[in-house]
Parts: structure tokens; C-alpha cells; sequence
């Protein structure tokens, strides 16, 4: 039995789908009710818990072979920070009293930096609870997820911009589809071979990517030319704060100055790397709005 974490996500959801489809009972724990049918559809055992609530999380982990987790950055904490430390402490304690075989934790590239630079800081401090755990354990370091591009397409629809926190819109970075995050970690999960006391990788797509390719591959989409535009840096917090806290808007200006120096939201010197096969504009097909001249796929 493998239980997952947040397994309604577009990771998780992957993750949970591969490995029913290689015969593994999967325990698929939610917060939310609501978001079990298709879990149930593909044969997963489902577990109500929530990631702040450790005395309920703990029976759902209990007794597995491995678990996979994932900590959700928070969109409307007044203290996402803090909130994510709480999360941690929860999540460590669940895990110590359900004393799973092993661990899988979904974290962040940049998160082995020392200085703090926003978002992959905060998932440092995840990675520093997950090793109190005696535990084998792989720590996976998710680079930037490409449907996060997708909110961007009714500007790019409508205006013909793509804006880009991504400075200069030429520079190249790392992302990877969301659901090929997913299909690697299963990989590692039925691996049971390749574990160690602490095994560190990074995922990765099979390229990388700038704002231009990003805005050239919703131009075919979208039937109509899309520009990328670098967004100026005194317009980052007006337009992050239309859709998120002042403190995870925080925490995104830290991330995309310390990308924008280059180096620092990137692979740990000598790290290992796996690579997803999703292109970026693959990615983004299924979630193109309905054109004139694009149908969803």
C-alpha cells in the first residue's frame, strides 16, 4: 500500500494513477470529500485528513510501504511562512507516529540555497523536517510547473502580451508538466531498490524554456501572435496582490529576483537531474481556451 498525499492535485492524481495502473492499492488521502470520485473510479482506498491535523493524518499513513508528500504553498495566509511551518510540524509529526517504510517528498529547485530566496526557502525548511525523520527517504525537487502558464491566456488572447516576472523574456529555466512530476514519482515509489538513507533529485522537462517559447507556443495555440513582455519589477506586488496575500506575494518577488540573478533556483551543484517528456506547448494544449481558431483539447 502507497499512500499520496494530496492525491486530488494534478501531481498527486498521477502519481495515484500509475501506480493503480501497475496493480499497487494506493491510499489516496484528501481534505476534501468532494474531490474522491475519480479516486474511487480508478481503485484507490480514500482517507479524509488534514494537513494541519496530525492526529488524524497519522492512522490515514499508518501501515503503508511508502508515502508520497506534498506541501501546498498557501495563496491566502496572512503569514504564508508561517503557515507553512505549521503545516511542517504537522506533517512531521503525523509521519514519526505513522512510521511509514519510506518517504517521498515533492520539493522545490533552489531549496539547498543557503541565503533566503522566497518560495524555495520556505520548502527548505520542509526538507529540514523531513530529515529528522529515520526513515529512507527521496527528497524530489520540482522545477517550475508549466500549467502555470495557463493563467495567462486571456491576456494573451485578448491583448496579444504575455507578461513574464521571467527577466529577460530570452533567458531559459527550468519547468516540467505538473502530471509528468507525477508519473516520475511513481516510477521512484515502485523502485523500491533504488532507495537509500537520503536520496536527492531534480525533475525537469525535456528542455528548458524561456518566456518566448512560452508565448511562442500559445501564439500556435491561440491562432494569433502573443508577445512576451518582462513585466517591470515596480509592477510585480500590484499585480500579485490581485490574486494573492501580501505574504505569499512576498515570497514570489524573493523567488523571481533570485531566478532572475541566475544560478540560484536551479539544480544543487552536482545534482542529479531526471527529465519529464512533456513539451511546454503539450502542456498547455489541453488547457487552451476555446477561439475561433483553437477547439480544448
Amino acid at each position: 500500500m502507497i499512500a499520496i498525499l494530496g492525491a486530488a492535485g494534478n501531481v498527486g492524481f498521477a502519481t495515484s494513477s500509475k501506480l493503480r495502473e501497475a496493480g499497487i492499492p494506493v491510499r489516496a488521502i484528501l481534505r476534501d470529500e468532494k474531490k474522491a470520485n475519480r479516486l474511487r473510479a480508478i481503485g484507490c482506498d480514500i482517507a479524509i485528513a488534514d494537513l494541519f491535523d496530525a492526529e488524524a493524518l497519522a492512522p490515514a499513513i499508518r501501515g503503508v510501504d511508502a508515502v508520497q508528500i506534498i506541501l501546498p504553498p498557501p495563496t491566502q495566509a496572512e503569514d504564508a511562512v508561517g503557515e507553512m511551518r505549521t503545516a511542517i510540524e504537522s506533517l512531521v509529526t503525523a509521519l514519526k507516529n505513522a512510521e511509514p517504510k519510506r518517504i517521498l517528498a515533492i520539493s522545490d529547485y533552489g531549496a539547498h540555497v543557503d541565503d533566503w530566496i522566497g518560495m524555495p526557502s520556505a520548502f527548505r525548511l520542509f526538507e529540514d523536517g523531513i530529515r529528522k525523520l529515520a526513515r529512507p527517504k527521496t527528497i524530489l525537487r520540482s522545477a517550475e510547473h508549466m500549467q502555470g502558464w495557463a493563467a495567462f491566456f486571456p491576456v494573451a488572447a485578448g491583448a496579444g502580451v504575455l507578461p513574464s516576472l521571467h527577466h529577460p523574456v530570452d533567458a531559459a529555466f527550468p519547468t516540467i508538466s505538473a502530471p509528468d512530476l507525477g508519473l516520475i514519482s511513481a516510477k521512484l515509489l515502485l523502485d523500491e531498490y533504488a532507495w537509500g538513507t537520503e536520496r536527492i533529485l531534480h525533475a525537469e522537462g525535456p528542455r528548458r524554456y524561456s518566456a518566448a517559447d512560452v508565448a511562442a507556443a500559445m501564439s500556435e495555440l491561440l491562432d494569433g501572435p502573443v508577445t512576451p513582455m518582462a513585466l517591470p519589477r515596480d509592477q510585480w506586488r500590484e499585480n500579485l496582490e490581485k490574486v494573492l496575500r501580501p505574504s505569499t506575494t512576498t515570497l514570489l518577488i524573493d523567488l523571481y529576483d533570485a531566478h532572475n540573478k541566475g544560478g540560484l533556483v536551479d539544480v544543487e551543484p552536482g545534482g542529479e537531474i531526471v527529465h519529464g517528456t512533456t513539451s511546454m506547448i503539450d502542456a498547455l494544449r489541453p488547457l487552451t481556451p476555446s477561439t475561433g481558431g483553437v477547439e480544448p483539447a
